[in-house]
């Protein structure tokens, strides 16, 4: 039997004695200094619908699920049902829940927070044993999902999502950005991080970095999250079903055909419905 695909956790790592657990549990939505007037939110606009979505009775903290670990609360189908910024919970529930769905130990998928520390670790020296319990060079593709966040301490940090992907047979690292490689260099200081520990010999991977330039855009100011969420979906699918023979194309031309704003925006309620179905289960 094939084992299932592995999905990192705070509780997964918690024999490391690294302060990942202040990291932050929810973002702001997009800023508008890089957009066009027609998809700029002005900053007051980010910042009420940021109220809005937390504002409410005590029963917006209520826990509804706890699926694999992740907790979410009332508050996350509030960000679901309405054009908000997702957040940390939300999109590593979805990175949990693909996991399930593409069960290969050749798979990593690295919720946010974790994905922020290696970012961001103030002590390169300490990443040796942060990154152990991931066992990167084993795995034949690892998603990681980027912030613009710069401040560890900062719970409520960072304006955009990105994300990441590493894939083992072509040796390359892509950023997909949906904002025009707004994270371009935080993705960056990521790859930086991550070269000497992707590869089993522990000396700097020769892994080569790759902004994807024909990313599918969001045409909006807070759906940067979903974009992830539904690229790192392709490439799953992609990286289950293609032979050995075909990856060097990479997943780029499935992205093209699946990625598109109708399908994205579509993702909210996918997700809603899959929570409910989940609660119901419980």
């Amino acid at each position: 039997m094939v084992a299932e695909a592995e999905i990192v956790r705070h509780q997964s790592i918690s024999v490391l004695d690294v302060p990942y657990r202040c990291i932050a549990k929810g973002r702001k939505v997009q800023t508008t200094g890089e957009l066009s007037p027609e998809r700029a939110i002005p900053v007051f606009i980010q910042r009420i619908l940021k109220l809005i979505c937390h504002m409410g009775s005590s029963k917006d903290n209520e826990k509804i699920l706890n699926y694999n670990d992740v907790l979410l609360r009332r508050s996350d189908l509030n960000i679901l049902s309405g054009p908000y910024f997702l957040n940390d919970r939300i999109i590593e529930f979805y990175f949990s829940y693909l996991a399930s769905c593409h069960p290969s130990e050749d798979i990593l998928l690295v919720p946010p927070s974790i994905s922020f520390w290696l970012t961001n670790c103030p002590d390169p020296e300490s990443l040796k044993d942060f990154t152990e319990p991931l066992k990167l060079p084993d795995k034949k593709l690892i998603v990681f999902v980027v912030n613009n966040n710069d401040d560890v301490t900062m719970a409520e940090g960072g304006t955009h999502w990105s994300l990441l992907a590493y894939e083992r047979s072509t040796n390359t690292f892509v950023h997909h950005d949906s904002m025009a490689g707004l994270n371009s260099l935080h993705a960056k200081r990521l790859w930086k991080a991550l070269l000497g520990f992707i590869d089993s010999s522990g000396s700097d991977s020769d892994g080569r970095y790759l902004e994807y330039s024909a990313t599918p855009q969001q045409r909006n100011g807070y759906d940067c999250g979903l974009y992830v969420l539904a690229i790192v979906k392709v490439i799953c699918q992609w990286h289950e079903s293609v032979c050995s023979k075909d990856r060097v194309a990479l997943w780029f031309s499935t992205l093209k055909e699946q990625v598109v704003p109708s399908a994205v925006a579509e993702m909210r309620n996918k997700i809603l419905s899959l929570i409910r179905d989940l609660m119901l289960k419980n």
